[in-house]
């Protein structure tokens, strides 16, 4: 297996309504490109692994233990292991990169779409 693969080969995995990660696993990180359709809603949840991101696409509403902001392109967040969080999409949907430690074990359940071309660049 190559150690390189266009994005647009990668199958979307549905993991909310409205929300599909295209997901690369490496020995002890995930890397996650999120789409989100307009108006798409990440309820709130937490998990034991250490988040770290960036929207690079829309507007995204992120919710962190408390905290509420409106993000843009070029905008990062970082979410602590066990920490609530949620986060809606605007009008226009967004797209974000997520990055996590450990690696997101618990996606694996969810079955990849066949693959189509990414919401970005």
């Amino acid at each position: 297996m190559s150690a390189f693969r266009p994005l647009a080969e990668i199958a979307p995995r549905p993991i909310w309504n409205g929300t599909v990660a295209r997901v690369v696993n490496g020995k002890e990180i995930t890397f996650a490109v999120v789409e989100l359709d307009p108006f798409a809603v990440v309820a709130p949840h937490q998990h034991p692994n250490e988040q770290l991101g960036i929207v690079l696409k829309g507007l995204l509403t992120f919710t962190i233990g408390g905290e509420t902001r409106d993000l843009r392109p070029g905008d990062t967040y970082q979410i602590p292991a066990n920490v609530l969080h949620d986060a809606k999409a605007g009008p226009d949907g967004a797209v974000a990169i997520d990055v996590f430690s450990p690696v997101r074990a618990d996606w694996d359940r969810f079955v990849p779409t066949a693959p189509c071309p990414p919401f970005w660049p």
